[in-house]
């Protein structure tokens, strides 16, 4: 009986302690005036562990609730979620009026201080500026797509006859892809290094900021901490070496080939984590999604590798596809974008407040994150005609991508620099996929949508010569 007494009294303490808990974070951050309506969790947790658990459930249930604007406490961070489509566009326009990037910290100390996404103002201006110039289109025709293709065809050698993780595969190819552009670095020791190394900080990205050994944002922490190293150790090699690279690391290095400034060796390492990171997670996904699409829509698949097959037509089994090529595939270019578009490999934009800043009759206070949650614009029944259906053909009506709530790539003067390079490394492994290659899945493939798109147990396909 005393036993019985004493637990009932322990999980009365329990209640009345997460109730005095909860209720404390609310009255902590409600007595500023004029917030938008919402909950704020637990004291630092806020209502991170719902929010990665649910994702867009978590989000349609509380514009629900509240409306297109509402409070929450997420990532360590008191945040306000913006899910309207206009008020979106609006902030992605007006970074010089009250708004500057506002990423986790997790993300800025993972990616750098200095990476593309977290910086502002004459640097932000300088990193961009050293970015437009390495994929700026003559770069691009000139001296990227000629590796990109090279890549490709190598990388594609040997399929047939076998069972692939195609989720692996689009992986490897990301990363290896990036490296050679780069600085050069093709399969190997040091690729596989700063592969390892990579994955890892991926994960750490998307964290809580607990420095605790066996905690992701630790574990990202430290790969950063390695690629660091071998980043300088490369620099360091770099420069001891007269031997010409003609690669983006030689372009940063110089500050030729248009890339305007001369950064510092710790911006320069930032911005190379950040390209291969952003570059990493974007085109390995799309192209690991379009293959599931394309499989699972035998029409858009015909019509994707007619587009190919006369392309290839006009060619030599040794010649590569050339930048006329590249701007010739339409509908290729089309499925990469209802890909993007209904995979939503990007959920949303971070930003910070600067000021006090009234929105739709709120109060957002200074310091506080807004999340520009794009999501559901990919979504939109107003935007998108049967928008949960697979069809590239509708890209093809109309110029969606000039129309206001295109935010695909973001928007404003953070639109994503990479969208043509990375269009075109996806749009070339499409071509040589499709036109060597059929393919039907292997059992039964689970694709989770967040907080990333990802086959949990990969994605399997048995691939034959086409």
């Amino acid at each position: 009986m005393v036993f019985l007494l004493l637990l009932i009294g322990v999980a009365v303490s329990v209640v009345l302690l997460s109730s005095l808990l909860l209720r404390w974070n609310e009255v902590r951050y409600s007595r500023k005036q004029g917030l938008p309506p919402g909950t704020m969790g637990w004291p630092l947790f806020g209502e991170t562990t719902e929010f990665l658990k649910q994702g867009p459930s978590f989000m349609k249930a509380r514009r629900l609730r509240y409306g297109s604007l509402f409070r929450t406490h997420i990532l360590g961070c008191p945040t306000v979620v913006c899910m309207d489509p206009e008020l979106n566009r609006h902030m992605l326009q007006s970074e010089s009026h009250g708004f500057v990037p506002g990423y986790p910290q997790s993300m800025i100390d993972i990616l750098g201080r200095n990476n593309i996404a977290a910086v502002h103002g004459p640097l932000h201006r300088a990193m961009r500026g050293a970015m437009l110039g390495l994929v700026r289109p003559a770069m691009i025709q000139d001296c990227l797509l000629p590796k990109i293709d090279a890549f490709m065809r190598s990388h594609l050698q040997g399929w047939a006859g076998t069972v692939v993780d195609i989720q692996d595969k689009t992986k490897e190819m990301a990363l290896l892809s990036a490296l050679r552009q780069i600085a050069g670095i093709t399969a190997g020791p040091l690729s596989n290094a700063l592969k390892t190394e990579l994955y890892t900080l991926v994960l750490g990205t998307i964290s809580l900021p607990i420095n605790l050994p066996g905690t992701s944002y630790y574990q990202g922490f430290q790969a950063r901490k390695k690629l660091v190293s071998m980043l300088e150790q490369l620099i360091a090699e770099r420069r001891s070496s007269d031997h010409a690279h003609d690669d983006m690391l030689d372009a940063l290095l110089s500050g030729n080939h248009g890339t305007r400034e001369k950064l510092s060796d710790e911006q320069i390492i930032d911005l190379i984590i950040t390209l291969i990171y952003s570059g990493y997670e974007t085109m390995s996904t799309t192209s690991m999604m379009a293959v599931k699409y394309l499989s699972d829509h035998p029409q858009a698949l015909e019509e994707l590798r007619k587009e190919h097959i006369g392309i290839r037509k006009l060619k030599s089994p040794e010649d590569a596809i050339d930048y006329k090529d590249f701007k010739s595939m339409t509908f290729t270019r089309a499925v990469i974008f209802e890909t993007l578009r209904l995979a939503t490999v990007v959920n949303g934009l971070l930003r910070k407040t600067t000021q006090d800043v009234e929105m739709n009759g709120y109060v957002i206070p200074k310091g506080w994150r807004i999340y520009v949650y794009t999501r559901e614009i990919n979504y939109d029944l107003f935007m998108y005609h049967d928008p949960i259906t697979f069809n590239p053909w509708r890209w093809l009506e109309k110029s969606m991508e000039a129309h206001p709530h295109f935010m695909l790539f973001g928007g404003g003067g953070r639109m994503c620099p990479g969208k043509e390079v990375g269009t075109a490394e996806i749009a070339t492994f499409l071509h040589y996929f499709v036109t060597r290659y059929r393919w039907e899945e292997e059992g039964r493939n689970a694709i989770l949508t967040f907080p990333r798109v990802e086959a949990a147990n990969g994605l399997h396909i048995r691939v034959h010569d086409y």
